[in-house]
């Protein structure tokens, strides 16, 4: 095949993809433009997660008349002049690609004004063709509009997420720019619903407690520290607060929001030894240093940086967030009550044991869809186990039990997991799920994204029987919890569902049903730590010795150690008759 110059529609198609990856791309690209416009003010308009319509409006300084029509062209920026400024930059917007990139991928529409103008100039591009602008009439600052995105593109378009996703996607992007930039008043509409709304007044905190909620936003831990020309402030979780993955630890620097792997591990290091093994914190956190510092042209997304010194900035932020937290972290309260899953039953018949405490709703057997699959450690590796004799309990973690061949260790929290799920699969499959009405309806924020989730999991909630309803934006409100789990927190068997759950991640419906059940019956065991009555340890053996799987909990991890008397007399050097 000869060697051939591409066509400029082509070229500017090929480009795009670097720039434009998808509608959260657009949405980025334009927002930045109205911060670095000097807008108070940013409203964003989704339609079907932004495949039919991005608008962003602001009230910054607009693009003069005259200008309008370079503005649209590709490598035109009014941010960068010299290769020097390269070194020094302090505008989150510096190449020129953007709004190029984007009207050759869409039907691309700009209506523009500034204060001296006299009327705005609208200009339109679709697939890179631009058409001659018109004087329209338009309040100051800047109105993008964007149509039909990747409608030329249509590979682009296979590849796009479910509109779940990508609608979360744009969510977490405006969540994170409203942290960084709180003086600015933003507003997102995701297909005519209010999804995001900040007052533009300057409190971070205000907006974690819109995000988050009141509740929670008011435990987040201040950081507030400087370091020659490093300064970091924004705020971190408390050590009761935490995720099962990273992807809530955000980083701005200078104002420009980043993914850096060494900054996240550097905070993550701070909370080492204070948080569980699998768990992660929250964290807002904003870099200030000299531009200089850093360079940004690193990829075309913008959103990775080098450092001319990055063991500097590790260490400074790892000591920063480590200050922050122990400044903060209260000393543990001993004496934990019981748990309040639990509660008084007459003596089962068939055990002979007098146990007095029972779950809160008892079923006929259960069956589990999980397949555990047994650990090293465990050695037997048949799925039922023997009737156990309790010994107590170690640590407030986990429970001795003594069988006939030997000594078993058992994790409370795992093995209280297994009978939990296997009862809610049980009862959801004899359709005999019972619930129960709380005596005040409970009220749950969540940030944009994770709502957006949510309110695709209402109908499966509902199969468990949780009654859920959204109030108000980002808001829910809980009337009903599963008898299962009564007298337990609501608010917490939502927040697990979202937290850590990508919403294309299952493609089959009874998969998802089963994955969100064992997600709330984590969350709703009891927890390593807390102390258990004798009746309570009693109750739960007689119950896991029920469970058709109860080597493992429903995430395959181990809900006991077996120590035959074998291994234990090898251990002690027993080698005559016992």
């Amino acid at each position: 095949m000869p060697i051939k110059i591409l066509s400029p529609e082509l070229a500017s198609q090929i480009a795009a993809g670097e720039v434009v990856e998808r509608p959260a791309s657009v949405v980025k690209e334009l927002v930045e433009n109205s911060l670095d416009a000097g807008a108070t003010s940013v409203s964003v308009i989704i339609e079907e997660a932004g495949r039919r319509v991005i608008e962003v409006a602001d009230d910054g300084y607009g693009i003069p008349a005259d200008e309008v029509v370079l503005a649209v062209e590709r490598h035109a920026t009014s941010k960068l002049h010299s290769a020097d400024e390269l070194f020094s930059i302090g505008t989150l917007g510096f190449r020129g690609e953007a709004l190029a990139s984007i009207g050759s991928v869409a039907r691309f529409t700009l209506t523009s004004r500034t204060e001296d103008d006299e009327a705005a100039t609208r200009m339109i591009v679709e697939g890179g063709i631009s058409t001659p602008p018109q004087q329209v009439g338009a309040p100051s600052g800047t109105v993008v509009r964007v149509e039909n995105l990747f409608y030329n593109v249509p590979a682009r378009l296979k590849f796009l997420k479910a509109d779940t996703t990508e609608r979360r996607r744009i969510d977490a992007l405006l969540t994170r720019y409203a942290l960084a930039y709180p003086g600015v008043r933003f507003k997102l509409v995701q297909n005519g619903q209010a999804k995001l709304q900040t007052s533009g007044n300057g409190d971070r905190r205000a907006i974690l407690a819109t995000l988050y909620g009141v509740d929670v936003a008011k435990d987040f831990l201040e950081v507030n520290a400087a370091e020659d020309d490093i300064r970091l402030t924004g705020f971190i979780s408390p050590t009761s607060l935490t995720r099962s993955n990273r992807r809530e630890i955000t980083f701005f620097i200078n104002g420009r929001w980043v993914q850096d792997i060494s900054l996240s591990t550097a905070t993550i290091k701070a909370y080492h030894t204070l948080l569980m093994v699998g768990r992660y914190p929250l964290a807002a956190l904003f870099l200030d240093l000299e531009p200089a510092s850093v360079d940004v042209n690193v990829h075309p997304t913008k959103a990775e940086v080098r450092f001319r010194d990055p063991s500097q900035m590790f260490s400074f932020v790892q000591r920063s967030v480590r200050k922050a937290i122990l400044a903060y972290t209260p000393v543990p309260q001993m004496g934990i009550a019981p748990p309040a899953l639990w509660t008084e039953k007459p003596a089962r018949q068939s055990s002979g044991v007098d146990a007095a405490w029972q779950f809160a709703q008892e079923t006929d057997g259960g069956r589990s869809t999980v397949n555990g699959q047994d650990t090293p450690e465990t050695l037997n590796s048949i799925p039922t186990i023997p009737l156990l004799r309790l010994v107590g309990q170690i640590g407030s973690v986990y429970i001795i039990a003594e069988g006939p061949d030997g000594l078993y260790l058992i994790d409370q929290h795992a093995a209280h997991e297994r009978v939990l799920f296997e009862r809610l699969l049980a009862q959801r499959e004899a359709n005999t799920i019972s619930s129960q009405k709380l005596l005040e309806p409970e009220v749950v924020h969540l940030p944009p994204a994770q709502a957006t989730l949510l309110e695709g999991q209402l109908a499966i909630l509902q199969k468990f029987g949780f009654e859920v309803e959204a109030f108000g934006p980002n808001a829910f409100q809980v009337r009903a919890i599963p008898t299962l789990f009564t007298g337990a927190n609501p608010a917490a068997a939502l927040r697990v569902l979202v937290e850590d759950f990508e919403g294309d991640e299952t493609p089959l419906q009874e998969k998802l049903e089963d994955k969100i059940a064992a997600r709330v019956c984590k969350r709703m065991a009891v927890k390593g730590g807390q102390t258990l009555s004798t009746a309570e340890q009693e109750s739960l053996l007689r119950d896991l010795e029920n469970c058709e799987s109860p080597r493992t909990c429903p995430h395959g991890r181990p809900t006991m150690i077996h120590l035959s008397v074998d291994m234990l007399e090898k251990q002690f050097g027993r080698t005559g008759p016992r």
